[in-house]
């Protein structure tokens, strides 16, 4: 039942307090990874654009989506993973790099 879904809840920035930086894998553009999005009661596609690696073990999404508020259009947010507010849409073909290309 999606009524029990809570939104998915962003991440905050890293800081230097945190430890160290975490590793940052991109995709290229037209071949990123997908996830769907729990917002305002619907799921909301959005292209993965990184994934952070962070030294406590930590995953977190880079995820440029539209969340369905009015005015705002499509959006980045990072989210950490899991939560149940995310969901899988698809893979990459490719592996990402680390080098941002």
């Amino acid at each position: 039942m999606t009524d029990d879904i809570p939104e998915p809840v962003e991440r905050r920035p890293w800081r230097p307090a945190d430890g160290p930086e975490p590793t940052v894998w991109c995709w290229p553009n037209a071949l990123c990874p997908a996830l769907y999005v729990w917002s305002r009661g619907k799921w909301r596609y959005g292209s993965v654009k990184a994934r952070h690696d962070c030294a406590d073990g930590a995953v977190a999404y880079q995820v440029a989506v539209n969340l369905g508020i009015e005015g705002m259009g499509v959006t980045v947010r990072t989210y950490g993973w899991p939560q149940p507010g995310l969901r899988v849409a698809h893979g990459s073909p490719v592996k990402p790099t680390t080098s941002g290309t």
